[in-house]
């Protein structure tokens, strides 16, 4: 049975120790960078350790850097004047957010929160725009990042359209498993890395529906719930699934 969760606990980070030039290198945005040009851009570069809930940035402020989520979960949410709130991307671990901005010189349109402890690397736009001026293929990177992320909103916004809350959440379930394992009808446990509703906000769904899915598709036998670990016996059969919840 392939495992896609862990449940092994990581050692604590030590932000002391930490190689921040060679972690920049693994980033598809700095990967062709040479080490000396990775040390220059480290000198822009901040650490910093949240605690879950904290915020990191909000609406109305000043952007002038953007940011990695290097361990931890990130919330890149709106709300509404009446306080309700969506979330429009959770951001995992290798992966960054707010570029756009930066380049924009606008304040952030959104507000960005911490789900769980995370290790958060700033990346200030000084820096960024001086590894430009050096190597104009850095702008390419940037660029190439950028437009990942707005294919990314893209496809959001068409699943939400064409897509049913029953598809969205069997998409999101399967959303890291490999073609050949729904061939095969491999089973995997996934694992949510976020609360049920939060899971559901970033999938423009309610928390009572998201529910009401789940229960359907175990009693079905297509999932079992282990609190948040989520059972997919046969992965073909759940993807071939189009549900009665209306």
């Amino acid at each position: 049975m392939l495992e896609t969760a862990s449940h092994l606990q990581e050692p604590p980070l030590d932000i002391r120790a930490f190689d921040l030039p060679r972690y920049l290198s693994v980033l598809p945005l700095f990967s062709d960078l040479d080490r000396i040009e990775l040390e220059r851009l480290a000198t822009g570069c901040q650490l910093r350790r949240l605690v879950r809930g904290q915020s990191i940035f909000r609406v109305g402020e000043p952007c002038n850097e953007f940011h990695v989520t290097v361990t931890g979960q990130v919330k890149l949410f709106a709300l509404s004047p009446y306080g309700q709130e969506k979330v429009i991307e959770l951001v995992g671990p290798g992966n960054s957010f707010a570029e756009a901005l930066m380049f924009m010189g606008r304040p952030y349109i959104i507000s960005a929160q911490a789900l769980t402890d995370t290790l958060l690397l700033t990346v200030q736009k000084d820096a960024v725009v001086g590894g430009i001026e050096r190597d104009p293929r850095f702008a390419l990177r940037m660029l190439a990042g950028i437009s990942r992320r707005l294919h990314g909103l893209v496809s959001d916004v068409e699943a939400y359209a064409l897509h049913s809350g029953m598809q969205r959440i069997i998409g999101y379930l399967l959303r890291d498993q490999a073609s050949d394992d729904a061939t095969d009808g491999a089973a995997v446990t996934v694992s949510l890395p976020v609360s049920k509703a939060t899971i559901a906000s970033r999938l423009s769904l309610t928390p009572e529906y998201f529910s009401r899915v789940l229960h359907e598709l175990e009693a079905a036998g297509l999932v079992r719930i282990d609190k948040r670990d989520v059972h997919i016996p046969d992965v073909r059969l759940l993807a071939a699934y189009t549900g009665r919840v209306a």
